[in-house]
């Protein structure tokens, strides 16, 4: 073959091969088009409060989707956000005419700076950083992109050196003689060093690498952040992405009974289900949220896993053939808790999901913990196996041991069934309403009742919650609180009070008739209603406030509903004219308890003044990246060191005569159930409600 028919053969292939190339970015690209279109219509059709594709929301939808994809404002520069806010008052336009232009321009630019990103961490990571240089991060300069390559690079460096100076900080808390004179060895540095370049880079690599590559992960993102427009609870579903998540799971949700899901920052990997009746579930210890931070099989040493994404931590938890698993997890609010899990058979009939103690002293009071509800709220069926018939079963289980009171703890409970809150409710209240709910496809109000006449408990009850008790949660303590029924006790909850319902991504779809049965590539989880509490008030954005207000650490985070963006604002409707309260319970007696307890508690002394210094830092614009000045600001950082041993309880926490029965035949960890009956043991919250309950028992 000649020269020039080998340069002819050449450029043929070369042209066949971006022909290919092109027609599959655009195909992915029409299909993201296509589906944001859809998105938009359905929301028309059925969302709760829709939203019109004007200039306004084509801003917070620019908003949305540059932070689905740069977060924390490192990869794109601000030459690329100019070029890229032309379209910002326009994505409307695109999205009604089915345009590509912006998404093939967002992702070329998108790829480039990752891959340039990607270079400059292997540039910075070999280097040792210098302590020594008096310099700061700025707020600023973490809320802004860099103006050009050089910046970038610059910014990236900091933001490197700032996360490998929180390592040895925290590694230096953890010393006995801690360092003062600015020593660091050189092999911990290197250590943290290349740890954190490993996290940067896997960063990118997810994205990169994720299933059906960077053009589907900029479309599907494209889709996301439309839907998040709506509200906090309406989202954008691909099929690839449920099922790429169940294969790399394997078998593990089988065995341990949760799922796991990567951080909103990327920054780690959080259980996002737990499986009823599962050893996570029952352990009791474990919610939805909870951040994996290591994992230690029996005899072997603990993993750091607060970085990894959910397929690491999937592949540890699969790799080996020990019985015992310790898991780290972090709480929503910080805290720290480890607990010990066997594996086990999935079973579906386990008669045992729902724990529940006595606690033994004056009075014998019960408790009962309820971590999620099930079924799914958007999926709700009548069903004997709900969590609600579970808690029965319980109730029975402790009425036969003569208890005085009873705590349902819904603490950390995001929620779930929306007929198993109601079936709940109905235990401790006698046939009436529930709930309200108002949809958009209707002027009227529909009213959720308890139709089953009698209780199965009705002697004096708490509910203990906290500000991540959301949704089927605020619904249950709404209702106990507004009869009466109950003393709530805890912080203010979430502020969820919203439905959603998952619909194929098709604008055939008729909600009035739709199964749930319909097969689709993509679905769209929609808000489609309100639910409003009897007495005609929300828990949508306020949450519901307690009767007894304790102090609490998520109080601190402010991460509920209403700091959510988009967040649909509350109203109020007439109250239920069929519902009538039980007499009112003696507030200002139960509450001059809750004040005794408080003030002689040292544990939440602790809390309120780590919470006052705690809220004057948050106007700290500026951190050190010098390793004297870090330890200095360090030092000024309030100690949350909360000590049980500073209060005793009156009471014993024992199993219930029938689990008893199960652990002598071990049929239930041991290990598991010990843990819990301490971590209760050890709860000042939970002296708080045994005595307010011994008071209401009199």
């Amino acid at each position: 073959m000649s020269g020039h028919s080998r340069w002819l053969v050449s450029k043929i292939l070369m042209l066949a091969f971006l022909f290919w190339t092109n027609v599959c970015f655009s195909q992915s690209f029409d299909k993201a088009a296509l589906n944001a279109f859809i998105i938009t219509r359905m929301a028309a059709k059925y969302h709760i409060q829709p939203k019109s594709p004007d200039d306004s929301f084509s801003a917070a939808f620019y908003g949305q989707f540059l932070k689905q994809l740069d977060p924390q404002c490192i990869y794109f520069t601000q030459r690329d956000i100019a070029q890229l806010s032309a379209y910002r008052l326009h994505l409307g336009d695109q999205i009604i005419q089915r345009k590509t232009g912006f998404l093939k321009l967002i992702a070329s630019l998108y790829t480039t700076r990752l891959r340039q990103t990607d270079s400059m961490i292997d540039v910075i990571a070999p280097k040792p950083f210098d302590f020594s240089r008096q310099e700061t991060w700025t707020l600023a300069e973490d809320t802004s992109y860099p103006a050009n390559a050089t910046v970038m690079l610059n910014k990236l460096n900091k933001k490197m050196r700032l996360s490998v100076l929180q390592d040895l900080i925290e590694w230096n808390d953890k010393r006995t003689t801690k360092s003062k004179d600015g020593q660091i060895p050189d092999s911990v540095e290197s250590a943290f060093q290349k740890h954190t370049q490993s996290v940067y880079k896997r960063d990118i690599e997810r994205i990169l690498q994720s299933p059906g590559g960077i053009d589907q992960f900029v479309s599907d993102a494209y889709c996301k952040a439309l839907a998040s427009c709506y509200d906090p609870h309406t989202m954008f579903f691909p099929l690839t992405e449920k099922e790429n998540f169940e294969s790399e799971l394997g078998n593990v949700r089988f065995i341990f009974g949760f799922t796991i899901t990567g951080t909103s920052d990327g920054g780690g990997a959080v259980i996002n289900e737990l499986e009823p009746g599962s050893p996570a579930f029952k352990c009791g210890l474990l919610n939805k949220g909870d951040k994996f931070m290591t994992l230690q099989w029996q005899g072997e040493k603990p993993i750091d896993v607060s970085d990894a994404d959910a397929s690491e931590i999937a592949a540890i938890l699969s790799q080996s053939n020990q019985d015992k698993l310790t898991i780290t997890v972090k709480k929503l609010d910080g805290s720290i808790r480890t607990v010990t899990l066997m594996k086990s058979a999935e079973n579906a009939d386990d008669d045992n999901k729902v724990k529940s103690f006595l606690l033994k002293g004056k009075k014998t009071i019960g408790y009962i913990s309820l971590p999620a509800f099930y079924n799914n709220w958007e999926n709700a069926s009548e069903s004997d196996n709900g969590c609600a018939n579970d808690v029965a079963k319980e109730i029975v289980k402790l009425k036969q041991e003569n208890i005085s009171g009873l705590i349902i703890d819904i603490r950390y409970n995001g929620g779930g069934a929306i007929q198993e809150a109601v079936e709940l409710t109905g235990i401790f209240i006698d046939a009436g309403p529930v709930a309200q709910i108002k949809a958009r496809t209707s002027e009227r109000v529909f009213t959720l009742k308890d139709t089953h006449p009698g209780t199965i408990y009705d002697g004096p009850l708490v509910i203990l919650v906290n500000g991540y008790s959301a949704s089927a949660s605020e619904m249950v303590a709404g209702a106990l609180q507004d009869y009466h029924r109950a003393l709530i006790v805890g912080s203010p909850t979430y502020g969820k009070a919203t439905g959603q319902v998952i619909l194929p991504l098709d604008t055939m779809v008729d909600l009035s008739t739709y199964t749930g049965n319909q097969q689709a590539e993509d679905y769209l989880k929609i808000t489609t209603l309100k639910l409003y509490r009897v007495n005609g008030t929300t828990a949508q954005f306020t949450g519901v406030r307690p009767d007894i207000v304790l102090p609490d650490l998520t109080e601190l985070l402010g991460q509920k509903e209403a700091g959510e963006p988009f967040a649909l604002t509350p109203s109020t409707i007439p109250a239920n004219p069929y519902y009538q309260p039980y007499p009112a319970l003696p507030l200002n007696a139960l509450q001059a308890i809750a004040k005794r307890d408080v003030d002689t508690m040292t544990w939440f002394d602790d809390i309120k003044k780590y919470m006052h210094a705690y809220k004057g830092m948050r106007a700290i614009t500026s951190v050190s990246l010098n390793w004297k000045n870090a330890l200095e600001e360090e030092a000024t950082v309030p100690n949350l060191a909360l000590d049980t041993s500073s209060y005793s309880t009156t009471y014993l926490v024992q199993n219930n005569a029938y689990d008893l029965e199960d652990i002598k035949a071990g049929a239930t960890s041991t290990q598991a159930n010990t843990e819990f009956i301490h971590y209760l043991q050890d709860d000042p919250y939970i002296k708080v409600c045994y005595d307010l309950l011994v008071f209401m028992a009199k």
